[in-house]
């Protein structure tokens, strides 16, 4: 079962304050496409070391987006990288689809 990205962790950091929500979207948005590119790049030319610091950089988009249990699976692909391990890599291509996908309806 897919978790489904959520925004209360936006929405209780920005309490009522609608500018500050929309903010700290736009930099989700921003971001996360081209962490995403950047972390494509590393694993294509086996840059191990890239590969886990891409991945520590997108967790935490994950847990903004209120994905726990995504956000596990993402700290467990990222210690096996440290071991050269691409273990995992398959659930974090869900991941990252998962979220491409939600990011398209904010």
């Amino acid at each position: 079962m897919i978790e489904k990205p959520n925004l209360n962790y936006v929405n209780n950091l920005s309490g009522d304050d609608n500018d500050v929500k929309e903010l700290l979207i736009d930099v989700i948005k921003t971001e996360f496409p081209e962490e995403k590119k950047e972390y494509y790049e590393s694993y294509h030319n086996k840059e191990y070391k890239k590969i886990e610091e891409n991945v520590h950089r997108l967790k935490h988009k994950i847990s903004i987006l209120g994905l726990e249990k995504s956000y596990e699976i993402a700290n467990q692909y990222e210690h096996n990288l440290r071991v050269k391990s691409t273990d995992k890599s398959d659930d974090f291509d869900i991941i990252l689809l998962v979220i491409t996908e939600y990011l398209k309806t904010l």
